[in-house]
């Protein structure tokens, strides 16, 4: 069940989207990532800053089927993802409508930063592992 968005006169929480004092929005959408060999996919769960206008226009489109035939919008990947050595704040990025009840793809812009690298090349399942202890503390 999802729980309900958190709102205030010009602040709005949601699983999805989010606008603080009507001044900043964000996207929740996936950075995914290619597991080579495996025809799996690792995802990150992010958070995309987005303009005013093209956060109005997704929102408007959330839950139109429409939707879909979007341009992407540029956003700022205003999530840290700590398992990187440089920091992954504030990386260019583009928000790929998909089909409603599925999240953005969040597509880098093709930079040396690993997190692109990763999201480009692919990474292995041993590299999924390693992630995963490093998230666990494991």
């Amino acid at each position: 069940m999802t729980p309900p968005p958190t709102v205030t006169p010009d602040s709005e929480l949601t699983p999805n989207q989010c606008v603080i004092k009507g001044r900043e929005f964000y996207v929740h959408g996936l950075i995914e990532i290619p597991v080579r060999d495996t025809g799996e996919t690792f995802s990150w769960g992010v958070w995309v800053s987005l303009g005013e206008p093209n956060f109005a226009r997704a929102h408007d489109l959330w839950e139109d089927p429409a939707r879909e035939q979007e341009p992407p919008y540029f956003g700022w990947l205003v999530t840290e993802l700590p398992v990187y050595p440089q920091s992954t704040l504030l990386l260019k990025t583009h928000v790929l409508t998909r089909a409603v009840g599925l999240r953005p793809l969040i597509e880098l812009e093709p930079t040396d930063h690993p997190l692109a690298v990763e999201q480009r090349e692919g990474i292995t399942a041993e590299r999924v592992r390693a992630l995963a202890d490093q998230l666990l503390g494991g």
